[in-house]
């Protein structure tokens, strides 16, 4: 009797994957379609082309290959032509409102003893004028934002090494953080930088930085800053606080949360949300706005960026489904406990099998 046909292995799997998507990424125009499946599945740690996928998948790199090395060079120019404008000091020098130093001769008349004459001095120029167009305000306002940056990068995952420690690579790593982020800040007044954004902008550089090829990885500050702009691109909304309470921003996307729950398990969703008052707000707030990146390990948290950033209409509706199944995977716990059970459970979300929650997620369509 013939033996029944024998079930591939895991590792024949990941083989079997990598091929088909360096396959796929040899093609002189890549089909965008086809890599979103394959990457959406997980891209295989060894293939060495993550950093490559994710760019495509960010539409950083064009589809076209032969494009590559012409557009790579151009936005790495203008990145550094960014640094160039909104890196330096803010204040002193020129930056300094009142004028720069070395040029007091058009004023003389009105400097008596070292002081200027008090109707002189504009109210908006005041050092302690609160107006929006108060040179001393923005330079107060833009030393706040730098504090807070500073503070945060510091921060952003303090048990790896590659993020933290006194070595000169993680000192660097923190620097190009701090940079894009600055940039970004300053790039984006409506939103500028809101608390936590270090935490979306740290897998990409880590997968950029750790790129096989030499050449990409010593230009990881520049390329993790376009991919951070166009990710963010699609979820702004949830950062813009003037839009919280509206149908797009955090509490409409929390609530989209709540009636795909109610969708799939009537159930839970009611135990949760009527019967233990565990509202989204209070554990789904961190999961949304930081794309899970502080509810699983890092290298889980790389694997659930795979899937995150194949969508082609952007990550917040995969992002969605994945909270929905993390919910559904710990249901039993969530029907047995209280408020004060539940809310302790969300908000240290228990270590999963991430391929069967990303499977679950998947289901839910």
């Amino acid at each position: 009797m013939a033996s029944s046909p024998r079930s591939p292995q895991p590792a024949e799997l990941e083989i079997s994957r990598q091929s088909r998507i360096l396959a796929a990424l040899s093609k002189k125009v890549i089909d965008l379609d086809e890599l979103r499946m394959l990457a959406a599945q997980g891209v295989p740690d060894g293939a060495g082309v993550r950093s490559t996928v994710w760019k495509l998948l960010l539409g950083y790199l064009p589809k076209d290959r032969a494009l590559w090395e012409q557009e790579l060079a151009k936005k790495r120019s203008q990145y550094e032509a960014f640094k160039d404008e909104f890196l330096p000091n803010t204040v002193g020098g020129s930056s300094t409102p009142g004028g720069s130093e070395g040029h007091s001769d058009g004023n003389a008349e009105h400097v008596e003893n070292g002081f200027l004459d008090r109707s002189e001095i504009a109210q908006d120029d005041h050092p302690l004028s609160l107006g929006k167009t108060s040179q001393w305000n923005q330079v107060a306002e833009h030393s706040e934002m730098i504090e807070q940056v500073d503070r945060d990068v510091k921060r952003t995952h303090p048990d790896i090494h590659f993020f933290c420690g006194d070595s000169s690579f993680a000192k660097s790593n923190q620097d190009s953080l701090r940079n894009i982020l600055i940039i970004f800040a300053k790039l984006n007044a409506g939103i500028r930088y809101v608390q936590g954004m270090n935490e979306i902008l740290a897998p990409l550089f880590f997968v950029f930085r750790n790129d096989p090829d030499y050449k990409n990885a010593n230009f990881a500050e520049a390329d993790s800053f376009f991919c951070f702009v166009e990710l963010l691109s699609g979820l702004r909304d949830n950062f813009c606080q003037k839009l919280d309470n509206s149908a797009v921003g955090i509490r409409g996307t929390l609530s989209k949360l709540s009636q795909l729950l109610k969708k799939y398990d009537g159930e839970l969703q009611h135990h949760l949300e009527i019967t233990t008052e565990v509202n989204p707000q209070f554990y789904a707030f961190r999961w949304i706005t930081l794309l899970l990146t502080q509810e699983f390990n890092f290298a889980d948290i790389i694997h659930i960026w795979d899937t995150l950033l194949s969508d082609p209409d952007g990550p917040q509706e995969t992002l969605l489904r994945i909270c929905c199944a993390m919910l559904i995977l710990v249901r039993k716990r969530l029907l047995a406990g209280d408020f004060s059970s539940n809310l302790k459970l969300l908000q240290s979300y228990p270590p999963t099998n991430i391929g069967h929650l990303l499977y679950v997620a998947n289901k839910l369509q």
